[in-house]
């Protein structure tokens, strides 16, 4: 493998991780079904790229303004989520990935199936960004997103959405606007969703909409899932071992989402809490703490 190869692979892993964090954040912490976060993902891309390369805004300038977009209408979604819950606001969700990838592919003004070619990497201080570099500012940025949303879980915020998650009646009924605080999770998630479609356009340089279709929002989800959903850590390393599976999983490419549901499926099943969440069996082992040792323990 060459160095040009890894560094491509470790900057797709920055840019999933971002995706996983911010996903977690809507349902690892508030609790709320989203099975269509790559639209959001799409959003913040095509955003980015149409700030570039129609209206000539810098990248610097662009990617927060992608990520406003984003969030607004993932605050929009958070909306929706205040008369649905559970099973049909995940459907909801996936319809609104359909919706949002049909919009890029059938209009003109997003470059239609044949998507937007010759986005640009960003520049600092008039000097062009090498993959090396990227690849570092990536890691930032995860770092940015990791910090965030250690800061949202220790905070008001996040006792607030925690309590949503656990018993929303119970929550309302304590004094708490479930409304309010579902709609700022959507709207955190979602933008950050939207630097990481940012960070994508501009290191692929080319967007089509099945960049963005329902399979990649399937691929976030078992990052999430299988990490451990609800924690910081498990986002971050689940990402770093399903991105490696597609090279692993080559020769079965045509079956990676059939591969991906089917793992969710089972860890739903038999590993709630993820690979890496807490309790979960891989850090007993990692400890050297069995469960009885763990009860015992308070953990």
């Amino acid at each position: 493998m060459g160095l040009g190869y890894l560094t491509t692979i470790g900057t797709l892993v920055c840019i999933y991780a971002i995706l996983a964090i911010s996903l977690n954040i809507i349902s690892g912490y508030a609790g709320q079904a989203s099975l269509g976060h790559a639209a959001f993902f799409g959003i913040g891309a095509y955003a980015s790229a149409l700030l570039t390369l129609k209206l000539g805004i810098g990248f610097w300038v662009a990617a927060p303004l992608a990520m406003m977009a984003a969030g607004a209408i993932g605050a929009v979604v958070g909306v929706i989520s205040l008369r649905i819950k559970g099973d049909f606001l995940a459907v909801t969700t996936i319809g609104i990935n359909f919706v949002i990838v049909t919009v890029f592919e059938y209009s003109d003004f997003f470059g239609g199936a044949y998507g937007i070619m010759g986005i640009q990497y960003p520049t600092l201080f008039g000097v062009k960004i090498s993959k090396g570099y990227y690849l570092l500012m990536c890691l930032g940025f995860v770092g940015l997103c990791a910090l965030f949303s250690l800061l949202v879980s220790k905070s008001w915020l996040g006792l607030a959405l925690e309590a949503i998650r656990e018993n929303e009646a119970a929550a309302e009924a304590s004094g708490i606007n479930c409304a309010k605080f579902k709609i700022i999770a959507f709207a955190f998630g979602c933008a950050w969703a939207g630097l990481a479609g940012v960070l994508f356009a501009h290191f692929m340089r080319f967007i089509t909409p099945n960049d963005f279709a329902f399979p990649i929002s399937i691929t976030i989800v078992a990052m999430m899932v299988v990490g451990g959903i609800g924690t910081l850590r498990g986002p971050i390393l689940g990402a770093l071992l399903m991105a490696a599976l597609p090279e692993l999983l080559r020769p079965l490419a045509n079956y990676r989402l059939l591969f991906y549901g089917g793992l969710i499926v089972l860890m739903t099943r038999f590993q709630p809490q993820g690979l890496f969440g807490d309790k979960a069996f891989i850090l007993r082992m990692l400890l050297g703490r069995g469960p009885r040792s763990m009860r015992h323990s308070g953990d």
